[in-house]
């Protein structure tokens, strides 16, 4: 084998500061990188065909983004992968994908990918290959029904700026793509919500903790998952808005344990875990819709919390309701009070 092995380093930041001390933990590639000598290909595109982050702006037209400069160094640091970087996504063709294990996307609004190379893409995936979204991939294809449920979630606006430092909980604190973060840990980006997202479908590692968190929503926000398509891998994280993000050891690590994953030289669990989304949107609004209260719903939804029909059901009515349809948050409030 081309590569000694090392050790993992685990890094376990519970304070809220914890995207500056992260920094001063140097990135660690960690297992060996080869798999019986393999090197993998992945795609990365950075399109922007609607808003254009700072971290997909290549400042010199020859040169590379922060985003594409942190994956090729995480490609040539664990000598897993090699990485193309593209801002042209009609360079998904059913030929391009016959040389990649992995695709890649860091994008915005309608991409030049025809229906019929979304089709290869998916049929591809399927096969046994790998995607991996990075922060705004859930701001791509917003009308395309194919795009949003193969990722699970369109951007739905974002309460969380980029200057707030975002409490998280670690649902899957033994899951190889989040062992590192710990079972609390806090980064300062921007963070999404989602419209087409389907609890069903995905299991989340990791959401907005709403009870710590500065800006609070009555509703559960997911900020990475995992999910299966076919024999094929997706990973999703919706960090990554800010460039110095990109720079971050923690976050580095994190994406190489995700591209790991989805290329299956790591065991983690995918699927969905619906109960747990379920119990974090109760939970959410009971913190914060239902004020004084709050102790006593907490209490109903958590005893409740083994009757998965009523709280799927609940889950729902909630999502009416911040959709700004029925039912009414008092109303929601007198159903978890009966229970």
């Amino acid at each position: 084998m081309r590569h000694a092995l090392r050790f993992l380093a685990v890094l376990v930041l519970l304070s809220p500061a914890l995207g500056a001390t992260a920094q001063e933990k140097p990135f660690d590639a960690g297992l060996p990188a080869l798999a019986q000598g393999k090197k993998y290909k992945i795609l990365f595109i950075t399109q922007s065909k609607g808003f254009k982050h700072g971290s997909v702006n290549r400042k010199d037209p020859a040169g590379l983004a922060p985003s594409e400069v942190s994956v090729t160094e995480i490609s040539k640091e664990s000598g897993l992968f090699d990485v193309e970087c593209t801002q042209d996504a009609s360079a998904l063709t059913p030929e391009k994908l016959k040389e990649l294990d992995a695709v890649m996307f860091y994008t915005t609004g309608a991409l030049p990918i025809s229906p019929e190379n979304f089709t290869a893409f998916e049929e591809w995936l399927k096969s046994g290959k790998a995607m991996i979204g990075t922060h705004s991939a859930t701001d791509t294809f917003g009308g395309f029904r194919p795009y949003f449920s193969l990722i699970n979630g369109t951007f739905d606006g974002h309460p969380w700026g980029s200057g707030e430092t975002v409490p998280m909980t670690n649902h899957e604190p033994g899951h190889v793509t989040a062992k590192m973060l710990g079972e609390e840990f806090s980064f300062k980006d921007e963070i999404y919500q989602y419209k087409n997202y389907d609890p069903k479908a995905v299991r989340v590692i990791y959401s907005i903790n709403m009870a710590k968190s500065k800006t609070k929503a009555p509703y559960h926000v997911p900020v990475s998952w995992v999910r299966e398509s076919g024999k094929g891998r997706l990973f999703y994280t919706n960090l990554g808005h800010n460039e110095s993000t990109w720079a971050m050891p923690l976050f580095k690590q994190h994406l190489l344990t995700g591209i790991r994953w989805v290329l299956k030289l790591e065991e983690g669990p995918a699927e969905p875990n619906p109960e747990v989304q379920y119990l974090e949107q109760a939970k959410a609004f009971a913190q914060v819709a239902g004020a004084d209260k709050a102790d006593a719903l907490l209490a109903k939804v958590q005893a409740a919390s083994k009757d998965v029909a009523w709280m799927a059901s609940l889950y729902e009515k909630i999502d009416a309701h911040r959709r700004k349809k029925a039912p009414t948050k008092d109303e929601i409030i007198a159903e978890i009070e009966k229970k």
